[in-house]
């Protein structure tokens, strides 16, 4: 039996490569092997998840007689003119590498790409050799890559038995604004849901795109975040076979950029949830969350009511979803500025989120009044961290350099001090809104209650 011929991956040319992915799934078809897919749907699947065709390499000529290569399927080896090499299996579908064709066991060394297509595994030398491919397609196009999660992100979702009596006037708006094209809220039917957009979101997604490529990565079943992938995307124009779901994790319980096919210093990830990004918080803009009915509000806080039940929503012209874009637009503009003396191979995004972040609290002086335990150190807490990383300068007594003090009540001696000396006297979600707003807060929008005499 000659492999050469009679293998299903049999290859014309003087070098077995894997530098045309869509060629090889193409030929995989002519050659009969039997499988669930077709080949105009297979081609669709890549070049929409590339957005680009992958340069087909001319066969060069071979001796039918002395062939420069053979393939052992037996040995998984590639056998040519300068010996024997085993073969990594770049690409496999359906368990049988493209190279070889030997049957490959789930190898640690390869990862599932099923969001691209049904039961494609890749191993590590494809896939940093499409991340290298996919930086220069995006530098050139002057584009970044932007990670965006569904659930209290983009969305707020909940079912309909959650549904309490002071949100039930939602049922009939829905039913009001079925053939509305600027409908934003929706029932899935199939999930028993009410499905909110968040307001901005169109906008936000028509101008991102011309600045990233972009991905959904959702905690979410594959089914539900195709669903709501249709109601931000309708036109399957801003996520193209790149909808990543809760089974493409390849850690439980963890987000990770192994399965976006981009390098990890061009990716922006805006996400509500900080503790499943542990390996890329660098790359994280955690948001603020969207809590629009009130099962959302229940499973995260209480005590107050969700917008639902308030009959109102976020603003479109300085919400959420606008701030982010405002900062988005910035850190694309920093990453590309033609003055910065560094190749754009070697920009790093997360680089740029830390300066931008520095600028937002530069030039204040803060010293906390009661807010920690005189037990911990005070530097190592969560919110001194979080000021410093906004660019504040936290000091641990007061002078006449402090400009803030950060406490809960107005009696301490700090508090007076701030009064006494008119300095700002501020509550601690002071230094969060910043955070998730992205810029410095009016004080007197949280500003400590003045003590009441008696």
């Amino acid at each position: 039996m000659n492999l050469e011929v009679d293998s299903p991956f049999s290859c014309s040319s003087s070098s077995v490569s894997s530098d045309d992915f869509a060629a090889f799934l193409q030929n995989e078809i002519e050659a009969g092997i039997e499988q669930d897919y077709e080949q105009e749907q297979i081609e669709i699947d890549i070049a929409q998840h590339s957005n680009k065709r992958r340069k087909v390499m001319d066969d060069e000529s071979t001796d039918e007689e002395s062939p420069l290569h053979t393939l052992d399927l037996a040995n998984g080896q590639i056998s040519t003119n300068r010996g024997n090499v085993v073969c990594a299996h770049p690409i496999i579908i359906r368990n049988l590498c493209s190279h070889c064709g030997e049957f490959v066991e789930e190898a640690r060394s390869s990862v599932a790409f099923n969001y691209i297509h049904k039961d494609l595994r890749l191993g590590a030398s494809e896939i940093d050799k499409l991340r290298k491919e996919d930086l220069k397609h995006l530098l050139k196009d002057k584009k970044l890559i932007l990670v965006l999660d569904l659930d209290h992100t983009l969305i707020n979702s909940s079912r309909m038995i959650d549904i309490i009596p002071d949100e039930q006037y939602l049922i009939k708006l829905v039913e009001e604004g079925k053939d509305d094209p600027n409908q934003t809220l929706f029932r899935l039917g199939r999930y028993h849901m009410l499905t909110k957009l968040r307001p901005f979101v169109h906008t936000f997604l028509k101008e991102a795109k011309n600045m990233f490529e972009m991905y959904i990565y959702t905690m979410g079943e594959r089914a539900y975040a195709m669903e709501i992938a249709k109601l931000l995307d309708p036109g399957d124009v801003y996520f193209p076979s790149k909808v990543i779901c809760q089974s493409d994790c390849t850690t439980r319980n963890q987000k990770g950029l192994d399965v976006v096919l981009g390098a990890d210093n061009l990716v922006i990830i805006l996400d509500d949830t900080e503790h499943v990004w542990q390996k890329h918080k660098e790359n994280l803009i955690l948001m603020e969350r969207y809590h629009y009915f009130a099962s959302s509000v229940r499973q995260f806080t209480a005590g107050i009511k969700s917008l639902s039940e308030m009959k109102k929503d976020e603003r479109e012209s300085d919400g959420i979803l606008a701030t982010m874009l405002s900062v988005l637009k910035r850190a694309h503009e920093m990453f590309f500025d033609p003055k910065i003396g560094i190749d754009l191979s070697s920009r790093d995004v997360r680089q740029i989120l830390k300066l931008i972040r520095q600028d937002i609290l530069e030039g204040c002086n803060i010293v906390f009044s009661r807010i920690f335990p005189s037990t911990v150190r005070a530097e190592e807490q969560p919110i001194w961290k979080l000021a410093e990383q906004l660019g504040a300068t936290c000091l641990d007594d007061v002078d006449d350099s402090v400009t803030h003090v950060v406490a809960v009540v107005p009696t301490t001696k700090k508090a007076e001090w701030a009064r006494d000396n008119n300095k700002f006297l501020v509550t601690p979600r002071w230094i969060e809104a910043a955070n998730y707003l992205w810029k410095r807060q009016k004080e007197e929008d949280f500003a400590v209650p003045k003590k009441v005499d008696k």
